[in-house]
């Protein structure tokens, strides 16, 4: 008599989605340090750079906003990634996956649990640049906290999806220099994209922290909700969406 092949789970359920998640932040709980970082990092960083330009105010409004975007994407692009990357080196991705349970199930419960934390995160950068730092925003700050959890987001999707090419913790920070630093370069922080070499300004189209340092400078300057901030944030959404995707179909069980 032949034993039936088990059904394998379907891509994305629900219920394993929400276990994922709830185990996650179960985990990090537990773990005061990446709290921390995650939590208060961004917002010591604002409140530094504040007092950088003490002296003068119009540089921070002109940065501040940027800067409240790109810092929530690089700490969850950090600890997203070696939090994944622990979960296969121990095993425990292995184990998981033996059960009924499918990639697309884990990786959208690391996102909803970091994207849970990322939450908290944008709000409170975005409440201490806004009413307490003084940063100068002509549009709404519920659109600069939008595009900021956006970012948030999108740091995890990146973190996800580079653990999978990581052999070791050192070697998940090591992507850092590889994926954030060139887009932090391009995106149009120091200079106009539209003062970069043509070439450069090419490559700063396609990546999409240009589009979230545009999205913040849209609120920056404006008082209503533009067709450029629409696109910028369905921009960054989109590519979020798509490296989720992606880090869903590159997973796997162990670090060989």
């Amino acid at each position: 008599m032949t034993t039936p092949t088990p059904t394998p789970p379907r891509a994305l359920n629900a219920s394993r989605t929400a276990a994922t998640a709830t185990r996650v932040l179960r985990q990090l709980a537990h773990d005061p340090r990446t709290i921390a970082l995650l939590i208060l990092i961004p917002c010591v960083m604002l409140l530094l750079l504040r007092y950088v330009f003490d002296g003068s105010p119009r540089t921070f409004d002109s940065i501040g906003a940027s800067l409240l975007g790109i810092f929530p994407l690089i700490t969850m692009f950090l600890v997203t990634s070696i939090a994944t990357l622990r979960e296969r080196t121990s095993g425990t991705l292995e184990r998981l996956l033996a059960m009924p349970l499918g990639k697309g199930d884990l990786i959208a419960g690391y996102a909803l649990a970091f994207g849970t934390l990322a939450i908290i995160q944008s709000a409170l950068a975005t409440g201490l640049a806004v009413w307490i730092l003084g940063l100068d925003v002509t549009g709404s700050p519920w659109l600069l906290l939008l595009v900021a959890l956006l970012d948030a987001l999108l740091g995890t999707a990146l973190g996800l999806f580079v653990s999978a090419f990581a052999a070791s913790e050192f070697q998940a920070v090591q992507f850092m220099p590889a994926v954030i630093f060139p887009q932090l370069l391009l995106c149009g922080l120091f200079t106009p994209r539209d003062n970069m070499h043509p070439v450069l300004e090419a490559v700063s189209a396609a990546l999409p922290m240009s589009y979230a340092v545009d999205g913040m400078n849209e609120v920056l300057r404006h008082t209503d909700m533009t067709a450029t901030f629409v696109r910028d944030t369905l921009v960054v959404a989109g590519c979020a969406l798509l490296v989720l995707a992606l880090g869903a179909a590159t997973l796997r069980r162990r670090t060989s």
